[in-house]
C-alpha cells in the first residue's frame, strides 16, 4: 500500500478538483465561436426572420386595409374588404410590373421592390411612392399615373398660418409677422437678444461650436386652428449655465472643437427657462400666460404639450410641477392667459413617466390615468363641469389608451395584471363605457398583445406573442373582439435550422420574500448541462421602463439586441425587472425612489435562486453589462453588490446624478438635491471598487456628458483601483452602426478573459 505524505496528498487533490473544475467550464471561444456570436447579433437576425409585425394601411373609406410584409418570397403586399374579411394579394405582380414600364419604361418587380407610403383610397386604388416620385394605380383596369410632387421644401425659419395668409419668422432675435398678400410686416417683439430669443425653443441636442457661441433660433410657433392667433414663447437663457465637450475628430482641425450646450442638472435654477406667450395675429397683441416661467427641460409642459382646442377659444395640457409630485391637467383662456386647473395628481413619490392623456375636442372631456389608488387607473375629466370620475377601478395596471368612440361613449384601453395566472407583463385589450360599466376583454389569448385601431373604431390588428411565441397577428373586430381575418406568423425556420431556441422565462421571489420577479435567460445553442456557465446580467434599472422580454421581438433581440450572440460564447444571459420598475403596483415602483443605489439587489437575489435551481449556472462568475442607467448599474454592481459580481462592463454611464440631465433624477432620486445623490455617486463610491470593470463611453455625447466617466475614473486612480476605460472620441449616446462591432468585440473579449480564460 502506498502511503502519501500529507502535503504530497493535499496536493493530489487540489491538482483532482482544478482539473475537475476546469473540465466542467465552458470552452474558450475560438474564431469560429466568434463568427457564431455574430451571426445570432441583431442585424444578422433581422435578415432570418420574416413577418415580424403588419403595420397596417386603412382605406379611406374605411371598407377595409391593406398591409405590406417581408417573407422569405420576398415582399407581399395584401388587402382585405371588409365586406367579406378575406385576405387576398393586393394585385397581381405580373399586372403591376407591365404597367408600372408601359409608364415609365422602368422594369421591376414588386416582390424585390418595396413601395413606400403607401396609401389606399378604396379596395382598387391606392398611391404610392418608389424612387422619389409619387404614383397612382387602379388594381381593377391597372391605369398608372405620376403625380404632381407634394415633397415641399419646408423652410423650418418660417410658420405658415393654416389659411396661407400670414407667416411667422424670427429676425434678430425677434418675432416678425408678415402678411403674405401685401408683403407688409409686424414687429411683434423689439427687445429680443441671443439670451432672450422671442418665438424659439431649444433643441434637445442642439450644440453650439467655439467659444461664447449663441444657440442658433428654433422657430416653435403653434397657431390656432383658424389662425387668428398662435402660441409661442421666448427662449430665456440669460442665467443659464452651459455644459462643454470636445470633439478630436474633425480632420480639418489641428486642435479640439469646443462643443456647449444648455442642459440643466438636478437642483439647478441658471437653466433656460420659457416664457409662454399667446400673439393675436391681427393685432400683433401679445399676451403672457399666467404660468410662472418654464424650465426648459419640462418644455412640453412634462407631458402632451400645450394644444388649441378646435374653436381656438382654449389651449390645454398636462402640466408638471418641478420635481414630479404634482401633475395638473390645465386649460388656458386664449384672450386672457389665465390658467385654469381641471385636475391635479399628486404623490409623496412621484407621478408616473408613462401617465395616459387624451382630449376629446368634439366631447369636451379627457381621458388620463393615475396611480392614485395604489394602481394605475383611468378616469374622465369632464371639461364643461371641472368633474372627474373613476373609469375603471382594480388591482391592475391601464398602460395605454387605444381608441375612443364618442358616439358609442366607450374607451379602449390596454392593461395588465388583471386576468389571473396571467405574467403581468403581458398588455391585453379592453373596452369600456365612459361610465365604468360594460368593462370586457377583448384579448383573451395568454399572450401579450400589439394594438393597432382602423380610424372609425370598428376594427383593430392585433399582434400577439411572447418571448416563446411568434407573432401572431390577426384582424379582430371591436364590437367583440372576435377574429375575423389571420394576417400572417412570424417564420424563424431559418432560425431554427441553425439551433436557435427561445429564451426562458423564469421567476423568482423579490427582497421582501413574498412578491414575484420575472425575468428570462439566453443559452448557447452548443448548451451541455454537465458544463458550468458562466452567467451575465444585461441590465437597465431605470424606473421608467422594465426589461422583461414580453414580445416575440424583445425576446428574439434581448435588450441590446445580441443576448443570444454573446450566449453563443459560453454564458447564460439574463434579464431581471427586480422591484422598483415600471409595470407593477405603485408600491412596487416606490421601491426605488430614493433608493436607486439599491436597483441591483433583487437582481443578485434572483441570480442567487437560479444558481440553487440550476447547477450548470455557477453563481462564482457573474458579470453584468449596462448602457446609459445601465451602466450607473454595471459600474456600481462592482462597488456595492461585489460579493455576487465579478466582471463589469458600463458604457454611457451616468455615474453621478447630480452630473446628469435633470429631469431623470429629479423624478427618481427627489428634488431638492440632498445627500442622496453623494451617497450613492459612483464616484463617491470609487474606493470600494472589486472585480474588473471596462468603462466605455462616447466623446460628444451631450445626453450623457462625458464628464462623469472621467471624473470617475480619476477618483479610481486616486484610489489605487485597477481598471480599463475605453472612449470612443466621435460617438454620442447611441453607438453608432459603424462603430458598433468594434466596441461590441471589445465588450465580449473583456467578459471571455475575466469570465472564461481566468
Amino acid at each position: 500500500m502506498i502511503h502519501l505524505k500529507p502535503f504530497v496528498l493535499l496536493l493530489f487533490i487540489f491538482c483532482i478538483s482544478l482539473n475537475v473544475l476546469y473540465s466542467q467550464r465552458p470552452s474558450i471561444p475560438t474564431d469560429k465561436d466568434y463568427q457564431r456570436a455574430v451571426s445570432f447579433d441583431w442585424d444578422s437576425i433581422a435578415n432570418q426572420v420574416y413577418h415580424l409585425a403588419v403595420t397596417p394601411i386603412w382605406f379611406d373609406d374605411n371598407n377595409g386595409v391593406a398591409y405590406h410584409t417581408l417573407s422569405r418570397d420576398g415582399h407581399q403586399y395584401y388587402k382585405i374588404s371588409f365586406i367579406d374579411h378575406k385576405r387576398k394579394p393586393a394585385f397581381d405582380n405580373k399586372k403591376f410590373s407591365s404597367a408600372f414600364k408601359k409608364h415609365t419604361g422602368i422594369d421591376i418587380h414588386p416582390a424585390n421592390t418595396e413601395l413606400k407610403n403607401m396609401k389606399w383610397k378604396h379596395l382598387n386604388e391606392f398611391t404610392f411612392e418608389l424612387n422619389g416620385k409619387q404614383y397612382e394605380i387602379n388594381v381593377r383596369n391597372y391605369k398608372i399615373k405620376t403625380l404632381p410632387s407634394t415633397t415641399e421644401i419646408r423652410d423650418k425659419g418660417r410658420s405658415l398660418s393654416p389659411d396661407g395668409k400670414r407667416e411667422a419668422f424670427i429676425r434678430n432675435y425677434n418675432l416678425i409677422l408678415r402678411d403674405k398678400t401685401s408683403q407688409s410686416e409686424k414687429a411683434l417683439s423689439q427687445d429680443g437678444n441671443p439670451s432672450y430669443i422671442y418665438g424659439s425653443n431649444y433643441g434637445w441636442d442642439q450644440l453650439m461650436k467655439g467659444e461664447n457661441t449663441p444657440p442658433e433660433p428654433n422657430l416653435n410657433i403653434i397657431w390656432s386652428p383658424d389662425g387668428n392667433k398662435f402660441l409661442t414663447q421666448i427662449m430665456d437663457s440669460r442665467r443659464a449655465q452651459k455644459m462643454y465637450m470636445l470633439n478630436y475628430t474633425i480632420d480639418t482641425l489641428y486642435r479640439p472643437e469646443l462643443l456647449s450646450y444648455f442642459r440643466g442638472s438636478p437642483g439647478d435654477t441658471t437653466v433656460v427657462y420659457y416664457h409662454y406667450l399667446i400673439y393675436d395675429a391681427t393685432t400683433g397683441q401679445a399676451t403672457k400666460i399666467d404660468l410662472p416661467p418654464v424650465p426648459h427641460f419640462m418644455d412640453d409642459l412634462a407631458g402632451y404639450g400645450l394644444k388649441w382646442t378646435t374653436n381656438g377659444q382654449y389651449l390645454y395640457a398636462t402640466y408638471n410641477h418641478r420635481g414630479y409630485q404634482q401633475k395638473d391637467v390645465i386649460r388656458i383662456d386664449a384672450t386672457t392667459g389665465r390658467v385654469e386647473t381641471l385636475f391635479t395628481d399628486k404623490s409623496k413619490t412621484n407621478i408616473d413617466y408613462l401617465t395616459r392623456f387624451q382630449y376629446v375636442d368634439d366631447a369636451e372631456l379627457a381621458f388620463i390615468t393615475s396611480e392614485k389608488t395604489g394602481w394605475k387607473q383611468l378616469y374622465l375629466i369632464n371639461f364643461e363641469t371641472g368633474q372627474t370620475h373613476a373609469v375603471t377601478q382594480g388591482e391592475y395596471v391601464v398602460k395605454d389608451i387605444k381608441a375612443i368612440d364618442t358616439k358609442n361613449q366607450i374607451v379602449y384601453f390596454t392593461a395588465s395584471g388583471k386576468e389571473i395566472d396571467f405574467n403581468p407583463y403581458y398588455d391585453l385589450l379592453y373596452k369600456v363605457h365612459f361610465d365604468g360599466s360594460s368593462l370586457q376583454l377583448l384579448t383573451p389569448e395568454k399572450l401579450h398583445h400589439d394594438i393597432i385601431f382602423s380610424p372609425d373604431h370598428r376594427y383593430f390588428v392585433d399582434m400577439m406573442s411572447a418571448a416563446d411565441y411568434p407573432t401572431f397577428s390577426v384582424l379582430r373586430r371591436a364590437s367583440d373582439g372576435k377574429q375575423v381575418t389571420v394576417l400572417g406568423k412570424a417564420d424563424i425556420e431559418n432560425l431554427l435550422k441553425k439551433g436557435w431556441r427561445y429564451p426562458e422565462v423564469f421567476t423568482a421571489t423579490a427582497q421582501d420574500g413574498k412578491t414575484t420577479l420575472y425575468g428570462a435567460m439566453w443559452k448557447p445553442t452548443h448548451f451541455d448541462m454537465d458544463k458550468k456557465y458562466p452567467i451575465i446580467d444585461y441590465t437597465y434599472t431605470g424606473p421608467h421602463m422594465n426589461v422583461f422580454p414580453n414580445t416575440f421581438r424583445r425576446g428574439l433581440y434581448g435588450l441590446y439586441n445580441s443576448a443570444q450572440a454573446l450566449a453563443e460564447l459560453g454564458f447564460i444571459v439574463v434579464q431581471i425587472d427586480g422591484m422598483g420598475t415600471a409595470g407593477r403596483s405603485k408600491a412596487f415602483h416606490n421601491v426605488s425612489y430614493k433608493n436607486m443605489g439599491n436597483n441591483l439587489l433583487d437582481h443578485t437575489l434572483a441570480i442567487r435562486q437560479l444558481a440553487e435551481q440550476h447547477p450548470w449556472i455557477d453563481g462564482d462568475r457573474v458579470g453584468i453589462f449596462g448602457h446609459s442607467a445601465g451602466g450607473y448599474d454595471a459600474a456600481h454592481a462592482l462597488l456595492a453588490f461585489n460579493d455576487t459580481y465579478k466582471v463589469a462592463v458600463s458604457e454611457s454611464a451616468d455615474h453621478d446624478w447630480r452630473m446628469e440631465k435633470a429631469w431623470w433624477p429629479e423624478m427618481y432620486v427627489g428634488w431638492p438635491v440632498d445627500e442622496y445623490y453623494h451617497n450613492h455617486s459612483n464616484i463617491t463610491m470609487a474606493d470600494q471598487l472589486k472585480g474588473n470593470l471596462l468603462l466605455i463611453h462616447g466623446g460628444i455625447d451631450e445626453n450623457v456628458n462625458p464628464s462623469a466617466t472621467f471624473k470617475f475614473s480619476e477618483a479610481l486612480i486616486k484610489a489605487g483601483k485597477d481598471f480599463e476605460m475605453f472612449i470612443v472620441p466621435s460617438m454620442r449616446h447611441p453607438v453608432p452602426k459603424s462603430y458598433y462591432p468594434y466596441i461590441r468585440n471589445k465588450r465580449w473579449k473583456f467578459f471571455v478573459r475575466h469570465l472564461l480564460e481566468e
